[in-house]
This record gives C-alpha cells, structure tokens and sequence, in this order.
C-alpha cells in the first residue's frame, strides 16, 4: 500500500511541476482559445453563407412575383381595353359593328376536302425519270 501511496505521490508531483506549470497553463488556454475561435469562425462563415443563399433564394422568387404582378397588371390593363371588349362581344354575343354582314358557309363537300389531297399516280412517275437517272443519261449517254 505504501508503494501505490508513494507512486501516487510522485505522479501529482510530477504532474504540479511538469504540466501544470505557468507557462504550459497559459499555453493550454491559449489553444483552447485558438480552437474555441477557429470553431467560432468556421460556423459564422457556413452560418453566413447558408444566410446568403436563402437570400438569393427569396431574392429570386421575389423578382419572379414581381414579373407575375406585372404580367397581371398587363393582363388586366388588356381586359378594360376597348379591343379586347369588343372582341369579347363579338365571340360570345355575337355582336358587329355597323356596316358589317355575316355569311353562314355551306358545309364543305367531300370533294372540296379531298381536293387538294396528295395522290401518287404511277403514271406520273413513269413518264418522268429521276434526277439521278437523268444525270447518268447526262453524264454518260446512258
């Protein structure tokens, strides 16, 4: 028991005079100090920095809101317009201006709508030859 007194002894002793010193106290505080400011400033940048974007999130969303307003606003501005009153008239009430008439168009014939369908006659194609083959008659006498 008296060995472990004396070895406990020694180890304070030891730890008074070799690590708890002025200088080596003042030495730990100051690293403590450096890692409490480096862990300071490392979380006031990402702080900041997490700040900036959702500024420039909400920046951009604003100046989307902004151009949506305008667009309203424009809209908006269309719809009291004369233009746009009278052409609502027209469509849904059927209204015209003076001097203007309507005419009521018959229904288009299936041959009015076929009329212009593209069809390929084999008689066409035979009588014509084909560019490549008029370059070899051309070129070759083919």
């Amino acid at each position: 028991m008296e060995k472990l007194r004396t070895k406990l002894r020694r180890f304070y002793f030891r730890v008074k005079h070799d690590y708890l010193s002025f200088d080596n106290v003042i030495f730990f505080i100051a690293i403590a100090a450096c890692i409490a400011w480096t862990y300071s400033s490392l979380s006031a940048t990402s702080r900041n920095w997490e700040l900036s974007q959702k500024l420039a999130t909400k920046n951009m969303e604003l100046s989307l809101i902004k151009y949506e307003v305008d667009n309203l606003e424009l809209e908006n501005d269309y719809y009291r317009s004369a233009e746009y009153q009278e052409l609502s008239a027209r469509a849904k009430q059927n209204k015209m201006l003076e001097g203007e008439h309507l005419v009521y168009l018959p229904v288009n014939s299936d041959a009015a709508l076929n009329k212009y369908t593209t069809t390929t006659d084999e008689s066409a194609e035979s009588t014509e030859p084909s560019s490549v083959s008029q370059w070899m008659s051309f070129l070759f006498g083919v």
